[in-house]
Parts: structure tokens; C-alpha cells; sequence
């Protein structure tokens, strides 16, 4: 039996949708650092599944930061501390999940790489994500 979804308020559905378009102080964060680095990119590249929120066209890297209760994170553990809306999230929070692993395999098929960070690893390991990235630039200038 499929969970009956319970409507949100047309406020929050306001909230929800502004916040998916604003750049957050980590994506930000991450992206400044990536500019230091001597990096060109763009931000939330609608020409992209899943509009990654820094592209490297340059490199075909689709960068996403994660906010960890949106995309999943320790999902298992998460649902059973869930106790507002509990099926309501658990099937939207699976919707994101199933949606990330669609768009990454789209991605793959157009030939870019996706990659994923959580945003407390980007807020508290930058220099180990930013070298990540870096590992990901040489492998493709070596393609080449």
C-alpha cells in the first residue's frame, strides 16, 4: 500500500523551493576555494543533470555538496529517529536518493564525472575534498 503524502503548507513549500536555488555558505565555501586553486566554474549548471552546484566544464566534473538529512546520509539510522511526517520523509528523502543515482548515471553516459561531498565533510575536511578534486583534474588531463 502505497503512504499517503501529507501536504505541506504554502509556506513551507515557498521556503523549500527558495532554498533549493540559493547557494549555501558551503557550496560557496567549497567554490571559493576551488577559485584560489586558479579553477574556473560554473554554479548550479542547468545544462547538467541534477544542475550540479559547481560544474568544471573545463574537466567534465559535476561537483554536489550534500545536505546530509536531504540526500540520505546514514539513512538507515536516520528513518528511525524520524518522528513528524515519518512516511512523508522517508519516501521523499528515498525520492532524492533514487534521483541522485539517475542523474549520476546520466551524467556518466554525457561522460562527465559526478562527485558527491556531505556538507559537514566540506565545512570540516576542505583541503581533503579540494584534493579529491584535484586527484580528478590530473586523471582527465591524462585521458588527453
Amino acid at each position: 500500500m502505497k503512504h499517503q503524502k501529507l501536504k505541506t503548507t504554502p509556506e513551507v513549500s515557498k521556503r523549500m523551493k527558495a532554498l533549493s536555488h540559493k547557494k549555501s555558505k558551503v557550496e560557496s565555501l567549497l567554490a571559493k576555494a576551488l577559485w584560489h586553486k586558479g579553477y574556473h566554474y560554473r554554479l548550479n549548471y542547468k545544462k547538467l543533470p541534477g544542475t550540479p552546484d559547481i560544474a568544471l566544464t573545463k574537466y567534465r566534473i559535476a561537483i554536489f555538496v550534500d545536505g546530509e538529512f536531504w540526500h540520505g546520509k546514514d539513512f538507515k539510522k536516520t528513518k528511525e529517529k524520524l518522528k513528524n511526517n515519518k512516511d512523508y520523509w522517508i519516501e521523499k528523502i528515498e525520492e532524492n536518493i533514487q534521483r541522485d543515482i539517475k542523474n549520476d548515471n546520466l551524467l556518466r553516459q554525457m561522460e562527465w564525472i559526478p562527485l558527491h561531498f556531505w556538507s559537514q565533510d566540506v565545512t570540516q575536511y576542505l583541503d581533503y575534498c579540494i584534493n579529491e578534486i584535484e586527484d580528478i583534474v590530473y586523471m582527465t588531463k591524462n585521458d588527453f
